[in-house]
């Protein structure tokens, strides 16, 4: 059984600091410390926000000792444009802080359009920083309130190949979402991905999702059907999954004003 306490403390302008104590059973059935977390956030200036955080994990010896160490620094720019920078520190062999990886992040937001960019970067053997991901994601929403969203995701791993250095789209993840005027809503996912077999032929579409949702007088159904590609390249359905919802009706009650004694 594990038991997590936080105690947090915030003070007028805005910094807070958070103590986060994770306790698990030992042999015993008592309660031992396992992990800890401090984070401490502050407003450096009105457009920028900075979070460090400080992970100690148990140390065989009965107590706990830093493990990981972390800062997240928020800055939001013009044109409704939001950026986030996430490093990450771990202990070397010589009990030395040594940056393990980067993570940046650009929003920007225009209308109804939104554009999140990710790109994270990992310690290689050589001990350099180097960009393993890059993700696209861009999401929109119609004045028909039909929503769309794109993910690309581009990296150093490509299935199939040997690594050579750059980095490849290796997946595209389509959603859209729509509501009808009486109500119904549907679903649909669509993803493609490198073919192992023979990466060189691009993505492929590898999964399909379909999904539907119809409202009624005493409830709603929704059906969720995934077809997937097998090995010989043919689309067949993996599952599909229909759940109804009944709805309660409301049960009113009206008082009666009490008579005079």
């Amino acid at each position: 059984m594990d038991v997590t306490e936080e105690e947090k403390h915030t003070v007028p302008g805005g910094d807070s600091k958070i103590d986060r104590i994770t306790s698990a059973s030992d042999l015993n059935g008592r309660l031992q410390p396992v992990r800890r977390e401090i984070v401490e956030t502050q407003n450096t200036d009105m457009d920028m926000e900075e979070t460090n955080s400080t992970v100690m994990l148990a140390d065989g010896n009965g107590g706990l000792a830093p493990a990981i160490k972390t800062r997240e620094l928020r800055k939001r720019a013009a044109s409704d444009t939001v950026e986030t920078e996430k490093t990450t520190w771990l202990l070397d062999v010589n009990r030395n802080w040594q940056v393990n990886e980067v993570r940046h992040a650009t929003t920007r937001q225009e209308g109804t359009n939104r554009t999140t960019e990710e790109r994270l970067s990992r310690l290689d053997s050589q001990g350099k920083l180097r960009e393993v991901s890059h993700v696209v994601v861009k999401e929109s929403e119609s004045a028909s309130e039909e929503k769309r969203s794109v993910v690309e995701t581009y990296s150093i791993d490509v299935p199939g190949t040997a690594p050579d250095g750059s980095l490849h789209l290796i997946e595209r993840k389509t959603s859209t979402e729509s509501l009808s005027p009486t109500g119904e809503r549907a679903t649909a996912k669509k993803i493609e991905q490198v073919n192992p077999g023979d990466p060189s032929l691009g993505l492929r579409v590898s999964v399909l999702v379909d999904g539907r949702m119809v409202p009624g007088p005493s409830g709603e159904q929704s059906t969720v059907t995934i077809r997937a590609r097998d090995v010989n390249g043919n689309f067949g359905i993996v599952s599909v999954d229909t759940t109804k919802s009944d709805r309660i009706p409301t049960i009113q009650v009206q008082q009666t004003p009490a008579g005079k004694p």
